[in-house]
């Protein structure tokens, strides 16, 4: 994973990040520039489940509040960590139903693209879904499936959860509409990914997934749809590992995207 200009917050004696008001204002700025557009783009699992939790719409939400709400729903928590962790670290979280949040919250330069998750992602794109006990059950099976896994089959793992929990598709009653976390907390690319002609829009296929290559800092050029959400719950009852040694024996698709630019 890569490093990233942001610092984490610390929480204070209480357990609680002390978020100024200046970090108050961007979370407030940018939910009410994300929700009229995840109620025009996103899909029914995740607007049920933003009204299930009934997020705080002026100021950033603490990890043991959102936890308090996610408890009785899935027996999932949050838990502050720094911006970029570890596979290893991650699978182990999953397994163990605890969603790491990246604790701090992008600054107004990065406020429609930021490449590093921040607490505005972490939250209002990914609780949604995690208040959903099928969507929750497949994350824990993802972890599950990670601590199992050897340092090799990491990356290929990790790419059912990019493109499934992260920058998934659906289909309900014939448009397209935006599934994954990445999409529900970017203000570009949840209208690109559902709207643009550019991308390509593949079959769910989870074969496919693992071979698909990816870049974390541009929007994606291969989105895969789900024609029922049901096929991806169905992918918490496979044997992972299998899927991901049989991905591994045919190697990866060709990037569909350029070579990142070295810095000079």
């Amino acid at each position: 994973m890569s490093s990233t200009p942001y610092t984490a917050y610390q929480p204070d004696e209480t357990g609680a990040i002390p978020y100024s008001d200046a970090d108050n204002a961007v979370w407030r700025d940018l939910v009410a520039q994300q929700l009229p557009n995840t109620a025009k783009y996103c899909a029914r699992p995740y607007l049920d489940g933003f009204d299930r939790l009934d997020l705080p719409l002026d100021r950033v939400p603490q990890c043991a509040e959102v936890s308090a709400m996610l408890a009785p729903l899935t027996g999932w928590r949050v838990t502050p960590v720094p911006a970029v962790i570890g596979f290893e670290r991650f699978f182990s979280m999953l397994a163990n139903r605890e969603f790491p949040a990246a604790s701090f919250i992008r600054r107004r330069e990065d406020f429609d693209y930021i490449t590093e998750p921040d607490i505005f992602h972490e939250i209002f794109g990914h609780m949604p879904l995690l208040s959903d006990p099928r969507f929750a059950e497949f994350s824990h099976a993802i972890g599950k499936a990670g601590l199992k896994a050897e340092p090799k089959q990491f990356s290929w793992l990790i790419r059912l959860y990019w493109f499934s929990i992260e920058f998934g598709l659906t289909r309900e009653n014939g448009a397209v509409k935006a599934l994954g976390s990445g999409l529900a907390s970017s203000p570009t690319e949840l209208i690109y990914a559902t709207q643009s002609t550019t991308p390509q829009r593949r079959e769910f296929i989870i074969s496919d997934i693992m071979r698909t290559p990816y870049r974390i800092d541009i929007h994606q050029p291969i989105y895969f749809v789900l024609d029922s959400i049901d096929d991806l719950f169905a992918a918490a009852d496979r044997d992972l590992l299998a899927d991901v040694r049989a991905a591994q024996s045919r190697g990866l698709f060709a990037p569909a995207y350029p070579p990142k630019q070295k810095a000079s």
